[in-house]
């Protein structure tokens, strides 16, 4: 298999941190942008889109600042997706700063991806 490419994306987002927090880390508000369904075993999350499922596990989280995941698939690779709140300390502006990883030819697609992920989650935040 290739090795995957890591990538970054920042979207700022008009909304709490804290209510953030609760759209990225708990299954109930990942189910509302993320996925079709989200359920949670400790630290297995199961997402469900469609017909398809899957699975990754919780690598580490900091209340009310980042999330990070594993999916199964990668699980003996280093591969993993953050989403970081990051707020300006000046400014006080809110973004959220995704990083995750994908085979170079796929990138653009992902981005995109991402960005249509993060588009419904500004929705429901009504911060589009």
């Amino acid at each position: 298999m290739d090795d995957k490419e890591k990538y970054e994306m920042e979207f700022v987002i008009q909304a709490s941190p804290s209510l953030i927090y609760q759209y990225i880390s708990t299954p109930s508000g990942l189910s509302e942008w993320f996925a079709d369904n989200v359920n949670s075993r400790g630290e297995t999350f199961t997402f469900i889109w469609d017909d398809s499922e899957e699975v990754a596990k919780l690598v580490s989280k900091k209340s009310g600042e980042r999330i990070k995941f594993r999916w199964e698939a990668d699980e003996e690779e280093p591969y993993y997706f953050e989403i970081k709140i990051q707020v300006d300390e000046i400014t006080k502006d809110v973004s959220l700063i995704v990083t995750d990883f994908a085979e170079e030819d796929e990138i653009e697609e992902a981005k995109m991806l991402w960005e249509n992920q993060i588009a419904d989650l500004k929705m429901v935040l009504g911060s589009a």
